[in-house]
C-alpha cells in the first residue's frame, strides 16, 4: 500500500464571492515529485497556502502522514514537517547565508547566538543535497539560482520532510533549473516529498 505524506480531501476557500478552491482533491506520495500545473489564477498557490497554513478552508480535510490535521499557521506546518519557498525570497540581503537560514531559530550558546555550530549544520546539510551553498557568503551577492537554495535549506534546516516550492523555475536560467531538478531528486532519494 503505497504511503502518502498529504491527503487534501474537497478543499474549498473563498475569497469574499469567489471561490479560489472548490472541492479539490490532492495528494503525495511520501518520497515522489507532484507538479501542480494550472492557468494564472487556477488556485494552485491558494492550495499550497492552505497546506502550509497561511489560509484556513471553509471545507474540507487534511491528512499529514496519514494522521487528519488542523493546520492553523506557518508555525503549525513546520512542527508537522511541511516547509514551503514562495516565489518571492524572503531574505534579508545584508545578511550570510547561515544568518538567513537561522533566522528565529538561532541556536544559543550562552547568551550569544552560536553561528559557528549553525554553520557546521547549514554547510552539513548544503552537502547531503549538493547544494554548493557558501554558508558565510552574503545574500545580496549571490545569484537567484543560489537564493532559492537558501530558502530550501531553510526549510529542511527547520525539519520539513514536505517541501512546497512556489513557481520555482519562473526567475532561473536554465541552468539553474537542471540544478534544481538535481537537487530535488536528491531530496526524493532522501525520502523527502516534494510539490
Amino acid at each position: 500500500m503505497e504511503q502518502l505524506a498529504v491527503k487534501m480531501q474537497r478543499i474549498t476557500k473563498m475569497f469574499g464571492g469567489v471561490k479560489a478552491n472548490d472541492a479539490v482533491d490532492f495528494s503525495l506520495r511520501q518520497g515522489s515529485i507532484h507538479g501542480l500545473l494550472g492557468e494564472n489564477g487556477a488556485g494552485k498557490t491558494t492550495l499550497m497556502n492552505i497546506l502550509y497554513g497561511l489560509y484556513q478552508q471553509e471545507e474540507g480535510t487534511i491528512e499529514i502522514h496519514g494522521k487528519q490535521e488542523d493546520i492553523s499557521s506557518p508555525i503549525k506546518a513546520i512542527s508537522l514537517g511541511i516547509g514551503m519557498v514562495h516565489q518571492h525570497f524572503m531574505l534579508v540581503q545584508p545578511f550570510s547565508v547561515t544568518e538567513n537560514i537561522i533566522l528565529g531559530m538561532e541556536p544559543m550558546k550562552g547568551l550569544t547566538v552560536d553561528l559557528k555550530t549553525a554553520r557546521k549544520r547549514v554547510e552539513e546539510i548544503s552537502k547531503r543535497y549538493n547544494m554548493q551553498v557558501d554558508p558565510d557568503a552574503k545574500i545580496e551577492d549571490i545569484s537567484v539560482g543560489m537564493q532559492q537554495r537558501v530558502e530550501i535549506l531553510k526549510v529542511l534546516y527547520r525539519g520539513a520532510d514536505i517541501l512546497i516550492l512556489d513557481e520555482p523555475t519562473a526567475s532561473l536560467t536554465p541552468q539553474e533549473i537542471t540544478e534544481l531538478m538535481e537537487i530535488i531528486s536528491n531530496l526524493t532519494a532522501d525520502g523527502k516529498s516534494v510539490i
